[in-house]
């Protein structure tokens, strides 16, 4: 694949495209400023005078900022006084449910402070682009919300990209929505090869009833192999309903997960050694009939235009609808630290626009 980080040209950024700000909330403290023409999201919310700390201005607006997460699908809050990870998992707190064990998982990350489940963006070298993807939209269960925490700001790059899921989806053709639609995305993933995260690290347990009830649970099919190894399969919804809106929005790993947008020497690499269903993931039609390259790289295509980006500030937390905003990663030089938590558990089966299959490929 090639490199997933868009052109400058391509980045449009929130402060060189800002419309007048709207008036402060109604207790005055905070102002918001809405995104560009055209755009859904981010919408930009800062204090009017500094030392507004973040989790003690949320606390009892909820119903407020939930509005306006459901609206823009992606809030910056900037300016506020966030104290550190402690800062940042008690503004998660206030402006959510409270913060997930990161579980099932697919990305090296590795948790900041044994008592909160805060963790550190994926830990991919630096260089590297991460594709733009919705949190755990492989899974069975994900996170309706997904915060980032910006502790060390980046010195060149290092933007998390953002994108409407909505856009996305009337972007796809006809055809190729019904298909997804109708047939879901199979998942294949193998762990123990010695490429990508081994089952200890996804399933957090070296027990391997725990990870058998795990994924009976789930609805995923368990394939142990030699050698301590472990294959996995489970059919997974294209596009899901919003549960408060009830927009239709496209929702899965299919491309992200997909061999061909790795990266191409890592791509490379491992077809020369795996078949396609030995790959650390792979994705197919529900069928099991592979995604025709050409699709891939439309829906990869899709995806990159529906981007904006915005460089960070120290103490930025980006809130994002987990299931209407993307999110992905620029290549970076210098420190960078960016924090993440996530929250609100929701079931994809109880989302999905098809019927849940009745039994795994």
């Amino acid at each position: 694949m090639s490199d997933t980080s868009l052109s400058p040209e391509r980045r449009p950024r929130i402060g060189a495209v800002r419309r007048q700000a709207l008036a402060p909330s109604a207790d005055t403290l905070v102002r918001f400023t809405p995104p560009a023409e055209g755009r859904s999201l981010p919408l930009l919310c800062e204090p009017v005078l500094p030392g507004v700390d973040l989790a003690a201005w949320a606390a009892g607006r909820r119903e407020e900022v939930e509005r306006l997460l459901l609206q823009h699908g992606a809030l910056l809050w900037r300016g506020f006084a966030v104290d550190g990870v402690a800062g940042f998992h008690d503004a998660v707190g206030a402006l959510s449910e409270g913060a997930l064990q990161y579980q099932f998982r697919a990305s090296p990350r590795t948790q900041v402070d044994d008592t909160r489940h805060v963790y550190t963006s994926t830990d991919y070298p630096a260089d590297e682009s991460i594709f733009p993807h919705n949190e755990h939209s492989y899974s069975p269960v994900f996170p309706r919300k997904i915060f980032f925490y910006c502790d060390v700001a980046p010195g060149e790059g290092g933007e998390t990209p953002i994108g409407d899921t909505r856009t996305v989806l009337q972007r796809v053709p006809h055809d190729i929505r019904e298909r997804f639609t109708r047939e879901r995305i199979l998942y294949v993933r193998n762990y123990g090869d010695g490429f990508g995260l081994p089952w200890q690290t996804v399933f957090q347990t070296d027990d391997r009833g725990t990870v058998e009830a795990y994924c009976r649970q789930q609805g995923i099919r368990v394939e142990w192999k030699s050698g301590d190894r472990l294959r996995t399969r489970q059919i997974g919804p294209a596009v899901v309903r919003h549960p408060q809106t009830g927009e239709a929005v496209w929702f899965n790993h299919g491309t992200f997960f997909h061999a061909t947008t790795l990266p191409a020497s890592a791509r490379d690499a491992l077809l020369a050694e795996f078949g396609p269903e030995d790959l650390p993931q792979n994705t197919f039609y529900g069928d099991g009939t592979p995604i025709e390259p050409e699709v891939v790289e439309l829906l990869r295509s899709i995806y990159l235009e529906a981007m904006v980006s915005f460089p960070w500030q120290r103490g930025d937390v980006l809130m994002l609808d987990n299931i209407l905003a993307l999110h992905g990663r620029h290549p970076f030089r210098g420190p960078r630290r960016i924090l993440t938590a996530m929250a609100e558990p929701m079931r994809a089966a109880d989302l999905a626009l098809a019927a849940a299959p009745t039994e795994q490929a």
